[in-house]
């Protein structure tokens, strides 16, 4: 790729792609409130509803007078920025095959969406629900916290997922061998199977803390609405660096994230020993 032949729009558009690729945690999030986000800093109001009023009704009675809806708002901050820069030397881009800038641009990709992924993941600390999971029966845990969900009205129309470490979908896979997909599509996209309705998804990125011996598993159960996520891809140019004989292309990658409905969200902690 010659640096005369740069067109932002498409080279963004191909980096936005393999994101959506790439991204696990951030494809379970509500993304309705993405806007124009120009600089770090910047906010996205999330605006609710309150609760309807139920009542009894009776034939012949008037009804009381109609309930007046209360709005919610709540902010999401765009706190978090990310940069890549990169250069391909003329002498190595003259010889490669395939091009290295495509391979680069989805090396990239893969980054940022890590970044933001390992972001969502270290909110466990927001969910509205924590229960501790058993490494000795994992589908009973999940099934608890499914439980835990219906008792906090998520019903079966809403879709739940749960997030689990590659160390606790092996075990997983052990106890459960025949809960494992075979579906090509699902496993590209991370999902190894589902349980008691809940989707399985297994990541690198699901948070792990360090506990004296041992290390804490924070994995996810919840509804697709619980925590929002708004990104921008803000800026992607190509330039010339003076020094080098060279093509290069740097981007800004502009992103937050806010758990909203912390009452749809478990986090199962899973306690594994440090082998």
């Amino acid at each position: 790729m010659a640096i005369t032949n740069f067109i932002p729009t498409i080279w963004s558009e191909t980096l936005a792609t393999q994101l959506e690729k790439k991204y696990i945690a951030v494809a379970h999030c509500n993304r309705e409130f993405e806007g124009d986000i120009k600089e770090r800093g910047a906010t996205v109001k999330i605006c609710g509803v309150g609760a309807i009023d139920i009542g009894d009704y009776t034939k012949n009675t008037d009804m009381d007078n109609p309930q007046t809806l209360s709005d919610t708002v709540q902010e999401l901050n765009i706190d978090q920025a990310k940069y890549f820069n990169f250069q391909i030397d003329d002498i190595d881009k003259a010889q490669c095959t395939p091009k290295l800038m495509e391979a680069a641009m989805k090396l990239a990709a893969s980054g940022l969406a890590n970044a933001a992924d390992k972001f969502i993941y270290n909110m466990y600390d927001q969910a509205g629900i924590e229960m501790e999971g058993w490494l000795s029966d994992i589908v009973d845990s999940i099934v608890r916290a499914r439980t835990a969900l219906f008792q906090n009205n998520v019903s079966d129309s809403e879709e739940v997922v749960v997030e689990i470490t590659p160390e606790v979908a092996m075990r997983l896979m052990k106890e459960k061998s025949e809960l494992i997909s075979d579906n090509n599509a699902l496993i590209e996209s991370g999902c190894v199977g589902s349980i008691a309705g809940c989707k399985i998804y297994v990541s690198n990125n699901v948070a792990r803390i360090n506990n004296a011996g041992s290390v804490l598993h924070k994995c996810f159960v919840r509804t697709k609405r619980a925590i929002a996520f708004a990104e921008q891809l803000s800026e992607i140019n190509a330039y010339r660096p003076e020094k080098r004989f060279a093509d290069a292309v740097k981007g800004l990658y502009l992103f937050g994230g806010k758990v909203v409905y912390p009452n749809e969200m478990v986090v199962l902690t899973f306690d594994v020993a440090n082998d």
